[in-house]
């Protein structure tokens, strides 16, 4: 176990004796005694929603990166290793800086409780603090009015993406009430841009907004992108831009891309168009429909078959990704899912985005078995659902059984966590 692993395992026996009680007394408290580095930061665009934050902070940051600006990014969960949350000026954080922070936060924490996330949140704000930058990429962790990162008090912008069930227990149980806790981030003063929404999610973001007086920009109605013979359009009140698609794959980064473009332009970004073009190139965002095609994993296959990754965990990840599988079947590959997720996530709502593509399902555990689905529970639902579908107890028994489904696509899903610990063994690890 790495010092940093040491560490943070200390971290998770301050957890409060409860349920995560959403709250922002525990991190104002750290960070009022550690000098409030949130205050001397770069400025900071905070992304909420339920789907799509990391791949819409993935655009910004190529954009901004091809402006030669030096970016800060804050993203959660990781993949592999924890210093995949923070970047400092573009670079992950190395081990010995992040080990003296999360030190730091603790020595001053002083055993008082507090949670995992919030302890190493105020440690992100610390590093971020003591390093220049241009711009802090800021993505929520759980809902938004109340969620650690919400202590900016003037942020340059917010960017609320699609928003849809997810972490009912903590957020609400319909879309209306979930729109409205992320519609937290908003401040007064601050611009915002708003991804496609549900007419419900729409409404409480409007009415969250009009309470501060600000007037967000919509896509699909003050801006919007689209593909067309293999070229990626994007339209708003400014003009029309004629782009390169979006290197990463799947029609809803379309969505995405042009959510950060309209970031870009309406939080008046120092970026060009040209730079814009450069960014659709160049970006990368792991572990969503992620194409593998080296590694140790990769090598147990078969020459005809492909091995993919995707981290989506709910009913709204499931339905973008069944979409992008679905623009693919021209090929008439059969296609195996390699499913596993956290045993309080609907499996039932995510497996029924699959119906039309009939995959053979293997399921798998996560590393964290105490709340990971059953494989054998969750291959029983899957074959209630009428799906061919097998329990296993590994990522690697799954894909050797897969080997078997002649010029198979296979696709590892279900949960970031599963999708880090394929990275892992396949030994290609985020960069």
């Amino acid at each position: 176990m790495s010092r940093t692993d040491t560490i943070l395992k200390r971290l998770l026996h301050l957890h409060p004796n409860k349920l995560i009680d959403l709250k922002l007394d525990r991190v104002v408290r750290l960070l009022d005694e550690l000098g409030r580095p949130q205050d001397n930061l770069p400025p900071v665009i905070h992304v909420a929603g339920t789907n799509g934050k990391g791949s819409t902070i993935a655009h910004l940051r190529s954009f901004l990166e091809a402006a030669e600006k030096k970016v800060h990014v804050y993203n959660s969960p990781h993949l592999v290793r924890f210093n995949e949350r923070i970047r400092l000026s573009g670079k992950f954080v190395t081990s010995k800086r992040l080990n003296e922070a999360l030190r730091v936060c603790e020595e001053v924490n002083a055993g008082r409780p507090i949670t995992y996330f919030e302890i190493t949140t105020v440690a992100a704000f610390l590093l971020f603090s003591q390093v220049k930058a241009d711009y802090l990429l800021l993505e929520v962790g759980l809902g938004g009015r109340f969620d650690a990162t919400n202590v900016v008090l003037n942020p340059l912008g917010a960017v609320i993406t699609p928003v849809s069930i997810d972490h009912v227990e903590f957020l609400g149980s319909d879309v209306a009430q979930i729109a409205r806790e992320k519609a937290g981030i908003l401040k007064a003063g601050s611009k915002a841009v708003v991804g496609v929404q549900s007419d419900a999610g729409r409404e409480a973001i409007e009415i969250e907004a009009q309470k501060l007086g600000v007037e967000p920009k919509y896509a699909n109605q003050d801006f919007q992108g689209y593909l067309e013979f293999g070229r990626f359009t994007y339209q708003d009140e400014k003009g029309l831009l004629d782009l390169p698609q979006s290197a990463l794959k799947g029609n809803f980064q379309t969505d995405n891309a042009a959510l950060a473009i309209a970031a870009v332009r309406h939080f008046d970004l120092p970026v060009t168009d040209e730079q814009i073009a450069k960014g659709l190139k160049n970006v990368t965002w792991p572990g969503r429909l992620m194409h593998l095609k080296k590694g140790e994993l990769f090598n147990r296959l078969n020459t005809n078959q492909e091995l993919w990754l995707d981290g989506g965990h709910n009913v709204g990840g499931a339905e973008v990704l069944a979409d992008a599988l679905q623009a693919m079947t021209g090929d008439n590959k059969p296609l195996v899912l390699i499913l596993g997720a956290y045993a309080n996530k609907d499996m039932k709502g995510y497996l029924r985005q699959f119906k039309t593509l009939a995959p053979t399902i293997f399921t798998v555990p996560l590393l964290d078995q105490r709340q990971s689905w059953d494989p054998t529970d969750l291959a029983e639902i899957a074959k209630g659902m009428g799906f061919q579908a097998f329990g296993h107890k590994s990522i690697i028994t799954a894909l050797d059984d897969a080997k078997k489904v002649t010029n198979a696509r296979i696709l590892i899903c279900g949960s970031l966590h599963l999708v880090g610990d394929a990275l892992a063994q396949n030994k290609t690890p985020p960069k």
